[in-house]
C-alpha cells in the first residue's frame, strides 16, 4: 500500500493511502518510534541488541523540517534536532497510522 498524499499538519503526519483510508500520526509518536539502529537498535547473529545510547529528547525533537523520500517504498523525516537517520517504509507507516 502506498501513500497518494504524505504531509505534516500541525503536529500529526497526514496520510492519504491508495485505498482511501486517512491517517493521521502523531509527530511525537512518529520520533519515539523511529526505526533507525540508533533509536530502535539492531540485532547480531545471536540475537543480542546494540543500540546508541539514549538521548535526551528537546521539543525540537517533534518537529519535522522536511520528509525525504526514499525510492517507492519509504520517507525519511529530517527532525529539527538534526536526526535523519530512520527510514519509515510505507508498510510501517499503516502499522503506525492503525495504533495512533
Amino acid at each position: 500500500m502506498r501513500p497518494l498524499d504524505l504531509q505534516v499538519i500541525g503536529t500529526e503526519l497526514a496520510i492519504r493511502w491508495e485505498d482511501g483510508l486517512e491517517s493521521y500520526i502523531p509527530l511525537e509518536t512518529l520520533r519515539k518510534a523511529c526505526p533507525c539502529a540508533s533509536c530502535a537498535g539492531e540485532r547480531d547473529i545471536l540475537g543480542n541488541l546494540y543500540k546508541g545510547p539514549e538521548r535526551a529528547l528537546t521539543p525540537q525533537a517533534w518537529t519535522v523540517r522536511k520528509l525525504e523520500p526514499v525510492g517507492g517504498y519509504a520517507v525519511q523525516p529530517v527532525w529539527s534536532d538534526g536526526h535523519a537517520t530512520g527510514l519509515y517504509t510505507y508498510e510501517y507507516l499503516r502499522r503506525l497510522g492503525a495504533v495512533s
